[in-house]
This record gives structure tokens, sequence and C-alpha cells, in this order.
């Protein structure tokens, strides 16, 4: 049986844990050939995405409703995250090495993103949307809370076509490893930024760009 202590020493070596489905009980190790990363420096906000962030309809907590935000991501056809995984990222929320970006409108929860942090990374789990460009915007902000938070990597484990539509990219997995180490070595603080207006975080974004 995984525990959350066996979890965090397999993200420390590189490897996360998936199920086949949601009703399914055994939790198997994954290390990808090519790893899937997002460049802090490297996100891409379009025209259309910086507008949307901008007429501020969309409301940024960090937090708030962890656990609800891992049940919308499972909440889909197929899925990997079966009740075992789910119970693991509540344990590790509570211990501090679990956070959710949560997004709303009108005070309805319709976008997120949640993933688990040690030392200066950052291990993204999954997202999801109920809102048009809702899972844009969540990324659009955890991007800045990472860079403000002193994160040095950010791990998408797969790189989607969505994902390398906003700057993501592959690299392989020795190259993984060795920016893995080093981000290990570091301190970063998801928790400690504030959340910024959208006219700051479009400003940040540019002047990275």
């Amino acid at each position: 049986m995984l525990t959350p202590e066996g979890m965090l020493a397999g993200y420390a070596r590189g490897i996360f844990p998936m199920a086949e489905g949601r009703g399914s009980d055994e939790l198997h190790w994954i290390d990808p050939r090519l790893r899937g990363v997002m460049p802090l420096d490297g996100f891409r906000i379009s025209r259309s995405l910086a507008r949307r962030i901008r007429n501020g309809r969309f409301e940024i907590a960090i937090d708030r409703t962890f656990s609800e935000v891992v049940a919308l991501c499972a909440a889909r056809e197929e899925t990997w995250i079966n009740a075992p995984l789910a119970a693991l990222y509540d344990t590790l929320h509570e211990r501090g090495h679990a956070h959710s970006l949560e997004v709303r409108e009108d005070d309805t929860l319709v976008g997120g993103v949640f993933g688990l942090t040690l030392g200066a990374a950052f291990f993204g789990e999954s997202m999801f949307s109920l809102r048009r460009d809702a899972s844009k915007v969540a990324l659009a902000y955890l991007v800045d809370r990472l860079r403000s938070g002193g994160f040095s990597l950010f791990d998408t484990q797969f790189l989607t076509p969505h994902l390398a539509s906003l700057g993501g990219v592959e690299i392989p997995r020795a190259e993984y490893h060795a920016r893995l180490s080093k981000a290990l070595r570091g301190r970063a603080d998801f928790t400690a930024p504030e959340v910024p207006s959208p006219q700051l975080l479009l400003q940040r974004r540019s002047q990275t760009s």
C-alpha cells in the first residue's frame, strides 16, 4: 500500500503513480522516456487569453477547496485518479505538499489545477475547465505563482497538445532527472505570493517575453 512518504520518495526519484482507471485499486509507477515540462519563462499568453484575463471575470484562489478540485479533475469518462490516489492527495495537502489553484466565476468553481511540491519543484497532476479558457487562466496564474514563489521546475508529466500550445516542451529522461535534482536542493513557497491583479500578471508576463 502506497503511503504519503512513499509517494514523495517516488517523486524525488523522478517517478509518479497512476491508476488504470477510477475503479482500479492498483497504482503503477510511471517513468516516461520523454518528460513534459513547462518552462517558467516560456508560458505563452495569446491575445485572446490576455483579453480573458484582463476582463476580470474570474476570481483566483489558492487551496480553498482542494478536494473539490481533485474530484472535478477526476470527473471525466476516463481518469487515472482512483480513490487511493485521491486520499493520498488529501493527506499530502494536509501536510503542505499538495496545493490547488482555483478559478471561480460568480462564486462557482469553473476551473482549476492541482499538484505536489518538493523543494523548488512543482509536479502538476491534473486540471479541469468548465468554462472556456478557465484551465488556461489557471495555468497562467500558476506559472506566475511558481515564478514568484521561487520554483525552478514545473513538471507536467506528459506533454499534451493543450500544454504545447501554451509553451510546454518535452525533455529526455536524463535531462529531467538533472533538473529535478537541482530543484530538490532549492527552496520555494507556494502559498506565500499574493494573487496578482490581472494587470500585474500580464505586466509580469510581458517582462519575461
